[in-house]
């Protein structure tokens, strides 16, 4: 049976066209009514987009919301799924972008929906009715912008607690785990001024919400921390999650790959990663293409040399606050056993 809804202006909706639809795009989901907000996206405007958030995304575009229950009553067999989880600052959207490949994989930046169930986790939304509702976004998500794509979902970092059921949920999904040295990390943080240390101060919130900041501390110690230390502490979480993910899923299923050996061997990581998603991509126009030499927020040209240029200029400028940082973050992840270093690397070197 074919199902309808009417949209505002009267003309009925057929759900299991939208369904198959990779072009709607699940968007956001809304908690009141239990619906999903369906956005409308060619290929071109998610390649446009930096991350696909309202931020980004072309005003105007036509739009849905959609009873959940009716959408899943819809929903055709999901798409391939694969994760590119990341702990931030360490080239996750170069690789979303790299994997990007019409025919072989659709890749989401970013998406909101899944923000949007943190959300709900947070506010203490019942896990009874929360892993139901996890369950549902990954299988609309996993709709292609073409049919026989893979789906790439690259998930903004405040949902890595999330990551442990999505991989549960879903046996077939692997999962690559990106991130950038500590002190390549904290520099990144640093010589985004103001903002960058608004947005670790954010995030540490989020994670110690959540109940994964488990460094030893009083609470009323961080609030005597400076900017860079709560930023390595919010590393140091992600690290700590990182590792217990690869230990229950293993090295079939999880690869780890740090920013720097990408950008030194990128023909090299870019094969290991289509390997590890069943990707069949042309991995030198993958190096040669616009995610490896332009940026991912202006399009201007933008390569390793920029980025290596880019991290020493930062790591120059606040090398005396980055390197005492670095010194306590080493310490704190002795005492609590976490490693600077992920298990389970990608490729060797």
């Amino acid at each position: 049976m074919i199902r309808h809804t009417q949209t505002s202006g009267g003309a009925p909706v057929d759900y299991r066209a939208v369904m198959r639809d990779g072009q709607w795009l699940a968007h956001r989901y809304d908690p009141g009514a239990d619906a999903i907000r369906f956005l409308r996206l060619a290929r071109e405007d998610h390649a446009r987009a930096t991350f696909i958030t309202d931020e980004y995304l072309p005003a105007g575009r036509p739009a849905l919301a959609l009873h959940r229950s009716e959408v899943m009553a819809s929903a055709a067999e999901p798409a391939r799924l694969h994760l590119v989880l990341h702990s931030a600052f360490c080239c996750s959207t170069l690789v979303a972008r790299a994997l990007d490949v019409p025919g072989v994989a659709t890749t989401l930046k970013e998406p909101v929906l899944l923000n949007d169930i943190v959300g709900c986790r947070r506010q203490g939304m019942d896990p009874e009715r929360l892993a139901p509702l996890l369950r549902d976004a990954l299988i609309v998500l996993a709709r292609p912008l073409q049919p026989g794509e893979a789906v790439v979902v690259k998930p903004s970092n405040v949902v890595n607690g999330l990551a442990p059921a999505m991989m549960a949920m879903r046996t077939d999904i692997h999962a690559l785990i990106l991130y950038a040295p500590l002190r390549v990390f904290l520099a990144s943080v640093a010589r985004k001024g103001m903002w960058g240390r608004l947005w670790v101060r954010e995030l540490f919130a989020g994670l110690h919400a959540e109940g994964m900041v488990q460094m030893g501390f009083e609470p009323g110690d961080y609030i005597k921390q400076t900017d860079l230390q709560i930023a390595a502490v919010g590393w140091l979480a992600q690290q700590a999650l990182f590792v217990r993910m690869a230990a229950r899923f293993g090295d079939q299923r999880i690869r780890t790959l740090d920013s720097e050996h990408l950008l030194r061997q990128p023909a090299a990581a870019m094969s290991a990663i289509a390997t590890l998603f069943g990707l069949k991509i042309d991995v030198g126009a993958v190096v040669a293409g616009p995610a490896f030499t332009t940026s991912s927020k202006t399009g201007d040209t933008f390569g390793a040399d920029d980025r290596a240029r880019e991290q020493r200029e930062g790591l120059s400028l606040h090398k005396d606050e980055v390197d005492k940082v670095a010194i306590w973050a080493e310490a704190v992840a002795a005492a609590a056993g976490i490693p600077l270093v992920l298990p389970a690397p990608l490729i060797a070197g």
